[in-house]
C-alpha cells in the first residue's frame, strides 16, 4: 500500500471546521494534530460558522410568542509551528480559541426587553409569594391548611395594607429594568508551548504549559430574566496558565498514527465590571425587605470582589491507520469536563443569594452551568486521489453537555458530515478546504434560576448550521 507519505497533514489538514459548534462553549477541537508532523512544519487555518437557532417560549413562559435566529455568526483563527530540534527532540507553539459563545436575541419574546410590560416578578412568581405566606399565616393560628382556607388566607393578605404598599413599590421598580435584548460574546485564546521526545521512531511524549486568556460581554434582558433584565457583565481580558501532557505512536509504513492528550482545567481571577439596573431604584432596600430578604444579605448585594471562571480540563483521542492503498481511516474521540463548570459572577451571585428564597434556590444559583459532560466523535475516510490532490468524507456526532440547557446557548449536540478537499502544489506545501453541515440538537432552554430543575423558559428545535474552513501548510 502506498500510504508512507499520506501523513496525518495530508489527510486532516482537509478538516479546517472540525469542532466549530460542539458541547456547550467548546470551539476549536483542541487537536495536537500539528505538533505530530514529521520534520518541521507551519500551519494556518480560519473557521468560519454560520449557525440558525430559533425556537419558541415555552414551559413557564405564559405566552407562546416565536424567537427568531439568536445564533451570531463568528470566525476564529489558529496557527501552530512545530521543530524537529534533533532526532530525539522537538517543539512547538500551537494557536487556537478553544472556547466562545457569539448570541444574540431580537424581536418581540422572553429574551428582549419590552419596558412597557416587564415585571420585576411575574405574576406566578407574585402569587407563589402570596401563597408562601398564606400557608405561614395559617401554621401561625393552628388553622388547617386546605383549598379553601388557604383561598381566604390570600385574599386577606392581598387586601393588607402591607402589601399594597408593597405591589405599589414594585409597580414603580418595574421602570427600572433593562432595555434591548439579550446578548452574549466569550472569547479565549491559547498559546501552548509543546516539548517533545521520541525516544525511537514509533513512541512520542509530549507535555508543556499554556497561557490561556479569556474576556466577555454578557447581557441578560426580558421577561424570562425577572429581576435580572437589566444585567450586564463585562468580563476584562484575563490570563491564566494550565498545561497539557500526552503521548502518541505510530508506524509510517502503514499510516498509522495514535495519540492520547490531556489538557488541564485552567483558572481565571478577575474583577467583573457587573451592573444591575434595579439597583438604581432607591427603594429596592424596602421591596427585598418586603419580600423577607434578610438585612445582611440586602447589605451584601452593593459589595465588590474577585469572580474565578475555571475553563474544563479535556481528554482527545486521535486515530488512523491506512485502510486499503491510498487511504486512510481516521476518528477523533473528545471529552470535555463541562459538569464540573460553571460561573457566577461575584455580585450577581450575591444578588442570587439575597433573592434565592424566592424561587426555591436559597443558596443562590448560577449565570451559567451545565448538567453532563461532553463526548463528542468524528471520523471519516481520507483518499490521496493524485499527487497533488486528496480528499476526504467525514461524519460527526456531539451528546451536547446537558438539557435542559443554559438559554445563552440553547442546543443539545448535534450530528453532522464534512467534505474536504486539499491541494498541493508542491510535496513541501498544501491549501485546504472543508464545509461541514451540522444538525443541532433539539433543547429546552432554562435561565440559572432553574438549573438543576425541570423549568424552563422556551424550546428550540430543528435548527442547524454550516460551517466553513481554509487552511495552508507548509513542511521545511
Amino acid at each position: 500500500m502506498k500510504l508512507k507519505h499520506l501523513s496525518t497533514a495530508m489527510i486532516l489538514a482537509t478538516l479546517p471546521a472540525t469542532g466549530v459548534f460542539a458541547a456547550a462553549l467548546d470551539r476549536s477541537g483542541q487537536s495536537m494534530s500539528a505538533f505530530l508532523q514529521p520534520g518541521n512544519y507551519f500551519e494556518a487555518g480560519i473557521s468560519i460558522l454560520d449557525p440558525d437557532v430559533a425556537g419558541k417560549e415555552a414551559g413557564v413562559t405564559p405566552t407562546r410568542r416565536d424567537i427568531s435566529d439568536m445564533g451570531d455568526d463568528y470566525f476564529f483563527p489558529s496557527a501552530a509551528l512545530k521543530l524537529q530540534l534533533n532526532d530525539k527532540f522537538s517543539f512547538g507553539l500551537l494557536y487556537d480559541q478553544p472556547f466562545g459563545s457569539d448570541a444574540q436575541y431580537s424581536g418581540n419574546n422572553a429574551f428582549v426587553s419590552n419596558p412597557g410590560s416587564d415585571t420585576v416578578l411575574s405574576p406566578a412568581a407574585i402569587d407563589g409569594i402570596v401563597t408562601k405566606k398564606a400557608i405561614q399565616l395559617l401554621e401561625s393560628k393552628g388553622i388547617p391548611v386546605n383549598e379553601q382556607t388557604l383561598t381566604g388566607a390570600k385574599g386577606q393578605i392581598l387586601a393588607s395594607d402591607s402589601f399594597k404598599t408593597l405591589a405599589g413599590a414594585l409597580s414603580v421598580a418595574n421602570g427600572y429594568l433593562g432595555t434591548g435584548g439579550t446578548k452574549v460574546e466569550v472569547d479565549t485564546q491559547n498559546l501552548s508551548f509543546v516539548f517533545g521526545y521520541q525516544p525511537t521512531q514509533n513512541f512520542n511524549f509530549y507535555a508543556g504549559p499554556v497561557l490561556q486568556t479569556v474576556k466577555g460581554n454578557v447581557s441578560l434582558r426580558g421577561q424570562a430574566y425577572s429581576l435580572y433584565n437589566g444585567y450586564d457583565a463585562n468580563i476584562k481580558e484575563t490570563t491564566g496558565v494550565g498545561w497539557l501532557a500526552g503521548a502518541a505512536y505510530q508506524i509510517p509504513e502503514i499510516a498509522l498514527k495514535a495519540s492520547l492528550t490531556y489538557r488541564s482545567e485552567i483558572d481565571h481571577k478577575t474583577n467583573i465590571n457587573e451592573e444591575l439596573s434595579l439597583l438604581n431604584f432607591p427603594g429596592l432596600t424596602s421591596v427585598l425587605a418586603g419580600l423577607d430578604v434578610p438585612a445582611s444579605k440586602l447589605q451584601a448585594i452593593n459589595s465588590e470582589g474577585k469572580t474565578t471562571i475555571t475553563t474544563p480540563q479535556s481528554v482527545n483521542l486521535d486515530f488512523q491507520t491506512g485502510i486499503m492503498a491510498d487511504t486512510v481511516a481516521f476518528a477523533n474521540v473528545r471529552w470535555v469536563n463541562w459538569k464540573d463548570f460553571s460561573i457566577q459572577p461575584y455580585k450577581f451571585g450575591k444578588v442570587s443569594e439575597a433573592v434565592g428564597n424566592l424561587v426555591g434556590r436559597p443558596n443562590g444559583f448560577n449565570l451559567v452551568e451545565y448538567s453532563d459532560d461532553q463526548w463528542s466523535v468524528n471520523a471519516g475516510v481520507g483518499r490521496k486521489l493524485t499527487d497533488k490532490w486528496a480528499g476526504n468524507v467525514s461524519v460527526g456526532w456531539d451528546s451536547g453537555a446537558g438539557n435542559p440547557v443554559t438559554t445563552l446557548g440553547p442546543t443539545e449536540g448535534y450530528w453532522n458530515v464534512g467534505l474536504g478537499l486539499q491541494y498541493s502544489p508542491t510535496p513541501q506545501t498544501f491549501l485546504a478546504g472543508g464545509v461541514k453541515y451540522f444538525w443541532l440538537g433539539d433543547a429546552k432552554a432554562q435561565t440559572g434560576a432553574q438549573a438543576g430543575s425541570d423549568q424552563y423558559v422556551a424550546e428550540f428545535s430543528d435548527n442547524n448550521a454550516i460551517a466553513y474552513g481554509l487552511k495552508l501548510g507548509y513542511k521545511f
